[in-house]
């Protein structure tokens, strides 16, 4: 596999990542599948283990902890706090120091370690400044319970001003063919700053995969449910753009799902990818996108193809759009 910088760790440029094990789509894996995938994962090259103490109410970080905890020396782990489930059980969005710090303990305890490689803020809380929360996050790293500084679906200014908090390791925030809005100044802030750029939902939440043909079909409580691009009129005029997809995977040697991870790569070195997946046949299929090469003509079919002006929909409905601090394109 191929291996990308974090700050001074080198990782697979392909990660994994694990919210699919335990929330998010549906039907969930059974664990014994799930503990099954994750050292697997290890042994095929993956070094970049991504979750969350949202992920599952902290059970992803559990699982993580019974399935590779054994494991712990061979694997780069970041985890994400500002999200998290609150003392009435329901998801809360808080980026208070002294909730930041707890969280941070609730989740090595989870995860069973004394120090998280990269720690996320998982979104921005608007009622708190972004040097509060940076500052708590700071204060983190030199009482070493985290290496690194990461941040969530924030905007380009943002990371900025976190940045001259505490250096900002790497940023993640959703990207793709079908989602390019770190394209309008966040790639940008990221080499400015010297932090990598971390792609989440790179195959689009399976759309780029071509096997989801009919999401109304998605289980009970699948988060692309209430989603605008997968509401029926939308998912159609989506689903016309698949065909000439296909044939430039066809033609570049490799999967639907290979061919929007290499293309990721290509974009930028400081860009790295975290698939999620509860296949191991598609994990290992994922792993294969490293090593896939993409000319120039297919790079620029791919462009054209597949942007902010030819998908149909858009990615989040309105309360989870409004978490999301990131430049988007009107």
């Amino acid at each position: 596999m191929q291996n990308r910088k974090i700050a001074e760790f080198s990782v697979s440029a392909i990660g994994l990542g694990c919210m699919n094990l335990s929330a998010g789509y549906r039907p969930l894996p059974d664990e014994s599948y799930s503990v099954r995938l994750l050292n697997e994962a290890l042994d095929g090259g993956y070094t970049f283990i991504d979750t969350a103490a949202l992920y599952g109410f902290g059970e992803n970080e559990k699982l993580i902890a019974k399935a590779i905890g054994h494991r712990r020396d061979e694997y780069f782990l970041a985890s994400k706090c500002g999200l998290r489930q609150n003392n009435e059980g329901q998801r809360e969005l808080n980026g208070r120091p002294e909730v930041i710090k707890e969280t941070c303990n609730q989740s090595l305890s989870r995860l069973n370690v004394d120090v998280i490689d990269l720690y996320y803020l998982h979104r921005q809380d608007q009622n708190v400044p972004i040097e509060e929360s940076v500052g708590a996050l700071s204060e983190l790293v030199q009482e070493g319970k985290i290496r690194n500084i990461g941040l969530s679906e924030m905007s380009a200014e943002v990371i900025r001003r976190a940045h001259a908090v505490h250096p900002i390791a790497a940023v993640q925030s959703e990207y793709s063919l079908w989602t390019r809005n770190p394209e309008i100044a966040v790639l940008d802030a990221c080499e400015e700053i010297g932090a990598a750029f971390v792609a989440f939902s790179p195959v689009a939440r399976k759309f780029l995969t071509g096997t989801l043909q009919d999401p109304s079909k998605l289980p009970e409580g699948d988060m692309r449910i209430p989603m605008p691009r997968f509401q029926p009129e939308a998912y159609e005029k989506n689903l016309e753009l698949l065909e000439e997809f296909a044939n430039l995977a066809e033609e570049s040697g490799c999967s639907m799902a290979q061919l929007a991870l290499a293309w990721l790569l290509h974009k930028k070195e400081h860009i790295l990818a975290i698939p999620g997946t509860t296949s191991i046949e598609h994990m290992i299929e994922n792993a294969g996108a490293a090593e896939i090469g993409i000319s120039e003509e297919v790079m620029n079919c791919l462009e054209n193809l597949i942007n902010q002006n030819t998908v149909t929909g858009g990615r989040y409905e309105a309360k989870a759009q409004a978490t999301v601090t990131t430049e988007e394109f009107a």
